[in-house]
């Protein structure tokens, strides 16, 4: 049996708007294999996180929730990773309502956010991101001295402070202003866009990151976070939601017939009640966020049950 939870996702807007269109929406709840150990070493990310233009605030712990209204026992609708700039709309009684560059609103504690008084953090030409699937950042380059200063998921991003870093650690100014120490191999730059192979080499690393509601990091995803991180590393950045995921206008429509490695296939109990999302490695196997049989990132067989009779459509980027 397949468990289905219920939201309404928060949609994008416009700076200065002042009502939000909320609508039903739903998602389905929905140890890498040694032989490619090499070349999933090689699919690094392409892209990390974006940062909304003019942002005057900085997310600043390894992740944070967004919620539907300003209080934690709100839904949660998204999340939002360190280092990322985001864009805020109003402030409330120890809440701001941020926007980030998917278009996605909701509410965050002051607390988990700084302003950005001396303009981006991380800007291009220094700007690093954690391409480890979790990675520790220290006080000091030795990591037996003193207990980690964070521990940050994949696309995190950083802000480098010596060109002159060589060796194992690169110096980093993190959002708070202070020095820290990540090492080399955990970090990367923003590089050309993946193609679908690599693409699907690297959706494999994740394989048994546990399913979190409204996750769009390697600490957690949700099917829609999943695919649209995935998507994003190809330079492209996709809506959030299942639902608004097939119906985006930079997708054409695939026959089940037709389909190939990289396309996206979307769930559901009807086409205008799509509820979860995966996207399709070929020979009848796609990969995909779930709670179904084990919550995790899995691959499943589309022609089992009970996908085979809950696949809507299929969709291929343009």
């Amino acid at each position: 049996m397949i468990t289905t939870m219920y939201k309404t996702p928060a949609l994008p807007r416009h700076a200065g708007a002042a009502l939000r269109r909320l609508r039903a929406g739903a998602r389905l709840i929905c140890a890498v294999v040694p032989a490619l150990a090499l070349l999933l070493s090689l699919a690094s990310p392409a892209c990390a996180q974006k940062s909304v233009s003019g942002a005057d605030l900085v997310v600043s712990r390894p992740v944070i929730d967004m919620y539907r209204n300003p209080s934690a026992e709100s839904d949660v609708v998204s999340q939002a990773i360190y280092g990322t700039d985001v864009l805020s709309f109003q402030k409330q009684a120890g809440w701001y309502d941020i926007h980030t560059a998917d278009g996605y609103a909701g509410w965050v504690q002051i607390a988990d956010v700084k302003p950005l008084d001396a303009g981006p953090y991380a800007p291009d030409g220094k700007a690093l991101r954690i391409a480890a699937l979790s990675a520790n950042v220290y006080r000091e380059p030795n990591v037996t001295l003193h207990a980690p200063l964070l521990r940050l998921p994949w696309e995190a991003r950083l802000e480098t402070l010596s060109a002159a870093s060589s060796g194992r650690w690169i110096q980093v100014r993190l959002v708070d202003g202070q020095t820290a120490w990540v090492q080399r191999g955990d970090i990367g730059v923003d590089s050309a866009p993946l193609s679908i192979e690599a693409t699907l080499l690297l959706a494999r690393r994740f394989l048994g990151i546990t399913y979190t509601w409204g996750g769009v990091s390697s600490f957690g995803f949700d099917c829609s976070g999943f695919t649209q991180m995935l998507v994003r590393q190809r330079g492209i950045e996709m809506p959030r939601d299942a639902d608004l995921q097939a119906a985006w206008s930079d997708v054409i429509t695939v026959r089940r017939e037709d389909l190939q490695p990289g396309d996206l296939l979307f769930f559901g109990a009807s086409a205008s009640r799509i509820t979860h999302t995966a996207m399709y490695l070929g020979n009848g196997e796609f990969i995909h966020d779930t709670t179904h049989d084990h919550p995790g990132v899995q691959i499943s067989r589309l022609d089992d049950m009970p996908w085979t009779k809950l696949l809507v459509t299929a969709r291929r980027i343009k």
